[in-house]
């Protein structure tokens, strides 16, 4: 039975830049071939030359027909040096191996990947063809939700809202995904967005924790712009630097980036001060309700 486990955001070492999501890197039980769990454990340490050394080798013994030749074009996707072998790799698997276990995931690599490079039109077509072909597959909400952002782009805001809300509904138990969801689900207006549990609520504009009981709490604002791309690129940015971020949207439709709900000013201060070495521009203390 295929789990969400199996799911991975993004390639080892030098090809990571390409998946500008965020998503967790690949757990190595996805791969049930120790050779390429060895393989990739390597790539992800640092060694990419010798787990790509690995899965070329397995690539030129093994027959195309044994089982663990798709998990190996796999396993080569993920170490590849280029956005073109990368794609080749994966395309293999969905056009050679469609009906195997493995050729949803390379949809929805395929899908991160078309969104990586700003093309809208494809990455709605890998997402596409994943909810049709697969419709029982768990990584149907990860592709959704890029495909939803990718159809606002193409100015398909019914389509966008569409898959964004099943985004919603497919996120489970991942809090984190809800939230980017709701930032994005914010924008339908007035349609509802379901939650997970099946029940109707507007669409959320705050995406972040809730702050902590008590009169007032501090926190330090980032960025306030009215795009939602240079929302989630700061939000990107601040999670893999540590930072707990969230969003706040006012009246004006400005989209503030704030960092941390704080008792006293002094402990938001001294988060401004690391904000301002570490991100740079001109982070500021505010005061919360």
């Amino acid at each position: 039975m295929k789990l969400a486990s199996r799911r991975f955001g993004g390639l080892a070492v030098g090809t990571a830049v390409l998946f500008l999501t965020a998503q967790p890197l690949d757990r190595l039980s996805a791969q049930t071939d120790s050779r390429l769990v060895e393989a990739l454990r390597l790539a992800q340490s640092g060694q990419v030359d010798s787990g790509r050394a690995i899965v070329r080798r397995l690539l030129a013994t093994l027959p195309p027909s044994d089982t663990s030749y798709p998990q190996a074009l796999l396993a080569a996707a993920k170490i590849a040096p280029d956005a073109a072998t990368v794609s080749s790799n994966l395309n293999r698997i969905v056009v050679e191996y469609g009906t195997g276990p493995w050729a949803d995931d390379a949809l929805l690599l395929l899908t991160q990947l078309s969104f990586a490079q700003h093309d809208p039109a494809q990455t709605v077509q890998m997402a596409e063809r994943l909810n049709r072909d697969y419709p029982d597959s768990p990584f149907r909400p990860r592709a959704n939700f890029l495909a939803g952002r990718s159809y606002f782009e193409l100015k398909n805001e019914a389509r966008g809202c569409e898959l964004i809300q099943q985004a919603l509904t497919g996120a489970g138990d991942d809090v984190e995904f809800k939230n980017q969801i709701s930032f994005y689900a914010s924008r339908c207006g007035a349609q509802a967005t379901t939650s997970a549990a099946g029940t109707s609520t507007p669409a959320p504009t705050d995406t972040g924790a809730k702050p902590p009981a008590g009169p007032r709490t501090y926190a330090v604002q980032v960025l306030a712009v009215k795009s939602a791309a240079q929302v989630d690129e700061m939000l990107t940015r601040l999670k893999v630097m540590g930072f707990e971020a969230r969003v706040v949207r006012d009246s004006t439709g400005f989209f503030k980036v704030r960092v941390g709900h704080y008792a006293t000013r002094d402990e938001a201060v001294r988060t401004q001060g690391r904000l301002k070495q570490r991100v740079g521009g001109q982070p500021f203390v505010v005061e919360e309700p």
